[in-house]
């Protein structure tokens, strides 16, 4: 059987309702990682669903406890066919966020799918069950046109904690580098630039949260009696972060400002729109670094962006001046940037500038690194003519993603040249109520998964060795 053959089965897959009724399984249990008292759910999926399912595909499996020992676990599972074949890492998690049932739409719930039109809600739908779900059956379509063979060995991890920041991921990556030691990783997450182009992203944005305290006092005192003689912390606070990040969003602080946007970079972005999909927020063209374009400031440059801010009592304001103010700002940032500095960067920066008094420090969440595989590695030339060749059009080349992933533990820990192949697109409601995928794309995503696995088989060794010789 051929390439072709492999394509029309997992389409048909799709047409036949076989991979709605599996989603629908997996929906249907819910993973709050979030939520408290979860790991007997967590752990479920693995079990029940997850680890038959790869069975059946010629996987042995074993379940691995989270090494921080509060978290959910992780499944790793290998098929091997032969030594001298190219080993691809397959990743995914099974965990979504809360499902808030009260807040979907009349006639909506997360933990089932319901179809209208091209739309299939649910929780999990996009992120991220429905899209480990298509590369799985995509290799059963492979193996079934090759007579039982892949053509190539499949390691696979699937954590249960991502939507909590991937805790023990990591550890796990150094724990287990034997068993997950592999030639590429191939993955799905995140959305496409849009509905209609196939997209492949090869690292992501890092994230690195802050926060800003200033505490000049003892309670508050009368704004009548005391106003224009006491500093005020909202007012100072406000100013503080002025001094950081302007009116329109550009960052003043050099040691918050990525390197240059390198030339293969700029010209992958030059092929990109940004938005335009039903849902999506206008985007405002003044905002942001100026003289880039919309592609550039999201996926080449780094953010600034106060995600809260609090002084006083906003829900019932007093006629008083305040004791203190706090903010929580984050720093997108590309590869280049010097994350390990930044507190004490920000440090200095605000002492220069008239505000000792104004604390800085880590905030209490986990640092995503930023990651990107170079444009001109030789499994980029492969992953986008493969995916050209199976759905005619011209794949997206995205650096890498705007938003942050846990790709550093397996380009950094592992090792590996990462390549994104995601599954959704940017207006599916991931993470807020009525989450869903499109039929259309996840019938294109079976199709095009489906012949970039046959050809991992068919022309990967020849990229691997090139890659080897270079």
């Amino acid at each position: 059987m051929s390439r072709h053959d492999a394509i029309a089965t997992a389409t048909r897959h799709f047409d036949e309702g076989g991979f709605l009724a599996t989603l629908q399984d997996a929906v249907a249990r819910p993973t709050e990682s979030q939520a408290p008292g979860q790991i007997p759910a967590l752990t479920a999926y693995l079990t029940e669903f997850l680890a038959p399912a790869v069975a059946r595909l010629g996987f042995t499996s074993r379940l691995l406890d989270n090494p921080d020992g509060t978290h959910g676990p992780f499944l790793i599972a290998e098929r091997r066919e032969g030594e001298n074949l190219p080993t691809v890492l397959i990743y995914g998690h099974g965990d979504t966020v809360r499902g808030y049932p009260e807040q979907w739409r009349e006639g909506l719930h997360p933990w089932r799918i319901t179809v209208e039109g091209e739309r299939w809600y649910g929780r999990g739908t996009a992120d991220n069950k429905g899209q480990h779900l298509v590369n799985l059956a995509a290799l059963d379509a492979v193996m079934r046109a090759r007579g039982g063979r892949l053509g190539f060995n499949a390691k696979l991890i699937i954590e249960m904690g991502e939507e909590s920041g991937s805790p023990g991921l990591r550890e796990i990556c150094r724990q287990e580098g034997a068993a997950l030691a592999a030639d590429l990783l191939i993955a799905s997450d995140g959305p496409r630039v849009s509905a209609e182009r196939p997209t492949v992203f090869l690292g992501s944005r890092g994230a690195f949260n802050f926060e800003l305290i200033i505490n000049l006092r003892e309670g508050g005192h009368h704004s009548g009696n005391w106003g224009g003689l006491l500093r005020n912390p909202g007012t100072v606070l406000a100013n503080a972060i002025a001094s950081l990040v302007d009116a329109r969003g550009a960052i003043k602080v050099e040691a918050l400002r990525p390197p240059p946007i390198p030339p293969g970079v700029r010209a992958a972005l030059a092929d990109l729109t940004v938005g335009g999909d039903p849902n999506a927020p206008a985007i405002d063209a003044d905002w942001g670094e100026p003289g880039l374009s919309a592609a550039e400031r999201v996926f080449g440059w780094n953010a600034l962006e106060v995600l809260a801010f609090k002084t006083g009592d906003p829900e019932g304001p007093l006629n008083a001046v305040p004791p203190s103010a706090k903010a929580t700002l984050q720093l997108r940032f590309v590869v280049g940037t010097d994350w390990q500095n930044l507190i004490p960067a920000i440090r200095a920066h605000l002492d220069a500038h008239g505000f000792p008094m104004v604390e800085v420090r880590p905030a209490r969440t986990e640092v995503f690194r930023a990651t990107r595989l170079p444009v001109e590695d030789p499994w980029v030339e492969w992953a986008l003519a493969s995916i050209a060749e199976s759905t005619g059009k011209r794949p997206a080349l995205l650096p890498n993603l705007g938003g942050s992933l846990p790709n550093d533990a397996f380009s950094e820990i592992l090792g590996l040249p990462t390549l994104w192949v995601p599954h959704s697109y940017p207006a599916c409601s991931q993470h807020a109520p009525d989450e869903h995928t499109l039929g259309p794309m996840t019938r294109e995503a079976l199709g095009l998964m489906a012949g970039l696995f046959w050809d991992l088989g068919e022309t990967g060794p020849a990229v691997l060795a090139r890659r080897k010789a270079a």
